[in-house]
């Protein structure tokens, strides 16, 4: 333990009478030169601030006139609590600690030069004085860490405060809620509303390189989204203004992480992004897709495939004419009458898609036409055969 000082009682006497006047000098040099709190002292911040000063120089105070001496190491509980209130205080106004511990060094250096003067005026030996100054500057050292101590468990506590708010708004994104309840859980967690969310899906695991290329209002649900397996270990992203021009680049960020991505939809209505990437994996349209998978690029399995039942029927109504034709004649008429109605009957081209010779495709064709008779000339027979044959070979 340090030496302890004795004061005597005319210095003691004095420096009480000297505190309003420290005070009152400690905050007008805070505001000269603390930049940052050159306003704050006008506000509830200043008063504050200003009471934080009082209460410290106060328990300083109870330190020097302690019975039997002063021990440096010796902590003050009210005059701590209330460093450690005014840490909290500017972690809730978003400031850094760095305003903070240069007023507590101007506060450091202001007690000092006046409080100094006053007791050796009033008859502090030359031999206690060095062992004044490890008293105020110790003070103020406690004083410091007790800040820093309450701005750090007031960063972590509204970080947790609104990582659970901004979880529970990703949650009542993706079930759809009414616009007044997303309005109020994106107040709750201090998320400023883009214009559109695109919804993503990948591996968990990936989540995090993706999420440092991504927007910094990026919204993640981990805990079982809805609609998916929980044994896939697939984590949900909702991405602000990835639409449009950006949409490249939400492409590019995601390469090589096996994402599924949603098109982009205005904020409240991401629950239908969401569900169309769903939709997308489910339907296998992202197996050993090299790439993300750009569902918006893949439209037309997605329509043609949202009930499969019903595509498996109209694809046997459609190529019923086909039916007494062994697999390899059928699968031989069906590839070629696929490729004729993509390309609108462009023989040449065709023929390039099949790697035959147009005169093949003449000839199949022929056969197709004495098959099918006229629904080959039928607009509603060619447009059950487009969708029939459309998307994906038969």
């Amino acid at each position: 333990m340090s030496e302890l000082i004795t004061f005597p009682p005319a210095v003691v006497a004095a420096m009480q009478a000297e505190l309003p006047a420290v005070a009152e000098q400690t905050v007008a040099t805070i505001v000269v030169e603390v930049p940052s709190y050159a306003d704050a002292f006008a506000g509830e911040m200043g008063r504050a601030i200003t009471s934080a000063v009082e209460l410290a120089l106060g328990g300083f105070l109870d330190l020097a006139t302690a019975t039997g001496g002063v021990d440096p190491s010796r902590p003050i509980g009210p005059a701590l609590e209330g460093a450690y209130k005014l840490g909290r205080g500017e972690a809730r106004s978003g400031r850094s600690m760095d305003s903070l511990l240069a007023a507590y060094r101007v506060g450091a250096r202001v007690s000092w030069r006046h409080m100094s003067d006053t007791a050796v005026a009033a008859g502090l030996t030359s031999g206690s004085l060095a062992r004044f100054a490890e008293l105020v500057f110790a003070y103020i050292d406690q004083l410091s860490a007790s800040s820093v101590a309450g701005h750090t468990d007031e960063l972590e506590t509204t970080g947790r405060v609104r990582r659970h708010h901004l979880e529970r708004l990703g949650a009542v994104l993706l079930a759809g809620r009414p616009l007044h309840e997303l309005t109020a859980a994106a107040e709750r967690a201090d998320w400023p509303a883009p214009r559109t969310l695109t919804a993503v899906l990948l591996p968990e695991e990936r989540a995090r390189g993706a999420l440092g290329l991504l927007d910094g209002r990026t919204l993640q649900v981990s805990d079982d989204p809805p609609g998916l397996d929980p044994s896939t270990e697939l984590t949900v992203l909702l991405v602000p203004d990835a639409g449009e021009g950006a949409r490249p680049g939400l492409l590019r960020a995601l390469e090589g992480r096996s994402a599924v991505v949603g098109p982009a939809r205005p904020w409240a209505s991401v629950v239908t992004s969401y569900g169309r990437a769903v939709r997308a994996l489910r339907l296998g349209l992202a197996a050993e897709a090299p790439a993300a998978l750009d569902t918006e690029q893949r439209l037309p399995d997605l329509v043609l495939r949202a009930d499969d039942e019903a595509l498996a029927d109209l694809r046997a109504a459609a190529l019923a004419p086909l039916d007494g034709l062994n697999g390899a004649a059928r699968e031989k008429l069906v590839a070629t009458l696929r490729s004729w109605l993509l390309h609108h009957g462009r023989r040449e081209q065709v023929a390039a898609e099949l790697f035959v010779h147009p005169q093949t495709v003449r000839y199949r064709m022929g056969q197709l036409r004495q098959l099918f008779g006229n629904r080959l000339d039928d607009p509603q027979r060619v447009l059950e055969l487009t969708l029939a044959l459309g998307a994906t070979p038969v």
